[in-house]
């Protein structure tokens, strides 16, 4: 149960902006677990009814991978540290809008759990056509 309320927490938001990335990661303690500064952190912009939806159906899963697809596409703010090396509370982020992304989660019992990336329509390689 833990780790669907981390997801949402750490990806989840339809309001995010680019400029919000320090204080939503602040706000929502995203670190490493040794408290230095994750390199990236992904935020999709959207209801978390539609991202659950990926696991629900709406999504390719690729048994190589054990990853899941979606079949829609998001639009995500990606944050990226500027600084590499540092802690919390000196973690200080660039952030990025990126649109009609497909992105890939790991899914458990209907939910996504893990971020794995992102992706556009044309990096998707696996031979499947959406």
């Amino acid at each position: 149960f833990h780790l669907k309320k981390k997801f949402r927490r750490q990806h989840v938001d339809a309001k995010m902006t680019e400029k919000l990335c320090n204080t939503e990661i602040s706000n929502r303690n995203i670190y490493k677990l040794d408290n230095s500064c994750k390199e990236t952190n992904t935020f999709i912009l959207s209801i978390p009814a539609k991202v659950k939806s990926i696991c629900r159906g709406d999504g390719s899963y690729d048994e190589n991978s054990g990853m899941t697809y979606s079949t829609a596409m998001f639009r995500i703010i990606k944050c990226k540290l500027k600084h590499q090396g540092v802690r919390k509370p000196s973690c200080q982020f660039e952030g990025r809008l990126l649109t009609n992304r497909i992105i890939v989660v790991k899914c458990e019992g209907e939910l996504p759990v893990h971020f794995n990336r992102d992706l556009l329509p044309s990096e998707r390689n696996d031979g499947e056509q959406l």
